[in-house]
């Protein structure tokens, strides 16, 4: 059983004039999936059931234990992290702009002003230097995103927030197993993982709010089910943000695949790394853990790229064309270079585990003979 997201790329895997197609991305849903399904569904507990209670649970195991509050999207946990953690109408937080919009946006619902903050070009994660240089006397918070899989610099963005006193997040929703010097990104701040369904694991849609703060957690979990612990008990005003059963249950069965798919995605990209020699590899830094939710190279010969892929066969996608501060929803003057440069020369190529090693040969090849 296979499920094809909605989410498209600027350019994305189209059929070629001859063979066969690679694909840039491929959700995995199997066997052990349906019988979580089915389980869920004999059960009659649909709707924020044991299976989330069981998930979040699960989950914690691997964000060093932190408190999991399971939501029905990415961009709900960021939403309601964010709430939780106290920020607020008229706060700044700091954002990239190299991004998916739902960064800023979830800083946007809060009533608070996304801050766009440029990024270093090497991991094409925010920078801490143009971080501190973008601190003024609203701001009140930092959310980085480990963009692609590659762990932003949390330990400097936590020297920043203890310096001027402000809330530390993660946008962790492409980064799932991903660690810095052995620690889990996800538990450094208020963090947020994303499980729709290409992301490196899945719940068919869903996502993670995780705080090693019980209050925060508390706070979550009344904002997600209408401001209620207690059935028509209601302590704040909140939302429907929920996760079923039927979501959480795939989820439980992804996390069982989840290393082993991890590995198969790093082995691929260091074949690309060691083997790909036309254009700019991906930086991995010494102390991290790369898990490759994309997997970017650089070239500024992008558009001659992408029309020989197309011509043979082999999938790709521009994450992201467009930097979220030109975005129409936020039309913000601010100079971000990298930024900019890294928007006109970014190109993803497929690195899922269900690439098979004549499919990675394949890419190699196709990549190499391009000139």
């Amino acid at each position: 059983m296979e499920i094809f997201s909605l989410h498209q790329p600027l350019i994305s895997s189209q059929a070629c004039t001859f063979g066969k197609v690679i694909p840039l991305s491929k959700p995995i849903v199997g066997e052990a999936e349906k019988e979580a399904v089915l389980r869920v569904l004999e059960s009659g507990m649909l709707a924020q059931g044991p299976e989330v209670a069981a998930f979040e649970q699960e989950f914690s195991e691997l964000v060093a234990g932190h408190h999991c509050v399971a939501v029905n999207s990415g961009t709900s946990a960021l939403h309601l992290g964010l709430l939780a953690a106290g920020i607020q109408s008229g706060d700044e937080v700091l954002v990239p702009s190299f991004t998916f919009a739902a960064t800023a946006n979830a800083v946007s619902l809060c009533g608070a002003i996304p801050v766009f903050v440029d990024i270093d070009p090497q991991t094409f994660n925010m920078d801490p230097s143009a971080a501190e240089a973008a601190i003024g006397k609203n701001t009140a918070g930092i959310l980085p995103v480990h963009l692609y899989g590659h762990p932003a610099n949390m330990p400097a963005f936590k020297r920043l927030a203890e310096q001027h006193g402000l809330l530390l997040f993660e946008d962790a929703a492409q980064a799932h197993l991903a660690s810095i010097d052995g620690n889990a990104v996800g538990s450094f701040g208020t963090s947020i993982f994303s499980f729709y369904p290409t992301k490196n694991m899945t719940s068919g849609e869903g996502g993670m709010i995780v705080t090693d703060d019980g209050e925060i957690a508390r706070k979550a979990r009344l904002l997600r089910n209408q401001g209620m612990e207690e059935r028509y008990k209601n302590e704040v005003v909140g939302f429907n943000n929920r996760m079923t059963d039927l979501h959480a249950s795939i989820g439980r069965a992804q996390l069982s695949s989840l290393f082993d798919r991890t590995e198969r995605r790093r082995k691929i990209a260091e074949r690309y790394n060691q083997q790909i020699s036309t254009v700019e590899t991906p930086y991995v830094a010494e102390n991290v853990k790369h898990v490759f939710h994309q997997y970017t190279i650089r070239t500024d010969r992008r558009e001659s790229l992408t029309e020989y892929l197309q011509q043979k066969g082999i999938g790709h996608g521009v994450y992201y064309p467009i930097p979220v501060h030109r975005l129409p929803s936020f039309e913000v003057n601010v100079d971000l270079p990298q930024t900019e440069l890294a928007a006109l020369e970014v190109l993803s190529i497929p690195v899922h585990p269900l690439l098979t090693d004549e499919d990675v040969e394949e890419v190699i090849e196709v990549l190499n003979s391009w000139n």
